[in-house]
């Protein structure tokens, strides 16, 4: 079930090389990755962006801003979009920097919307 849907985020975003269900925790649930992707340790990437999803999600209860819903983290080489589906797991969508960012956005969102029964905690 979740590698089928990390396959239809990724085919149906432009530029997309790869996605990953991540816990807090830093380690991947299920991942899928197009050829380009997998060359690219994507889920090494994914791994060290725990900790920035952990550390924003802390700033927002802290701030009093609300629970953190989304990340965008773009680079030279790819832009990474995390979307939270709970408190203790992420979809991390890693794309190519000319990648359609509102499309994997849409993608991101009718996964969870899907999944959300598996990630009710």
């Amino acid at each position: 079930m979740f590698k089928e849907a990390l396959q239809t985020i990724v085919e149906n975003t432009d530029g997309s090389l790869g996605a990953l269900i991540m816990g807090a925790d830093g380690l991947s649930v299920e991942k899928f990755f197009t050829d380009e992707g997998s060359a690219a340790n994507l889920d090494v990437a994914a791994a060290e962006f725990t900790s920035l999803v952990r550390s924003a999600m802390r700033s927002g209860k802290d701030l009093d801003l609300g629970e953190l819903r989304e990340i965008v983290v773009s680079m030279g080489g790819a832009t990474f979009l995390m979307r939270l589906f709970s408190r203790d797991y992420f979809v991390a969508l890693a794309m190519r920097p000319d990648g359609n960012l509102g499309r994997a956005r849409y993608e991101l969102r009718k996964a969870e919307l899907k999944l959300a029964t598996e990630f009710a905690l």
